[in-house]
């Protein structure tokens, strides 16, 4: 079976904008955040996996799990 990695949306330094990476690859690279979001659940949705979501600093802003969790609702959001 082939092992899943989340799903990051990070600030691109060297092209600006923002770029989805899973496993230490750039999947894509997209002008603004919110179009980088909305690109990433629907790659997460399709592969079963968690959607990490990271500010301009770098540090995790959320984390959408749409994988195997438990029946309890995400209370994040």
């Amino acid at each position: 079976m082939a092992r899943s990695y989340d799903l990051h949306v990070v600030r691109d330094c060297i092209n600006g904008g923002w770029a989805l990476f899973s496993g230490g690859r750039a999947l894509s690279h997209h002008r603004t955040q919110r179009y980088a979001m909305k690109v990433g659940r629907h790659v997460a949705r399709r592969r079963g996996i968690d959607l990490v979501t990271h500010g301009r600093d770098g540090r995790i802003r959320s984390k959408d799990s749409y994988g195997n969790e438990s029946s309890r609702r995400d209370t994040e959001h």
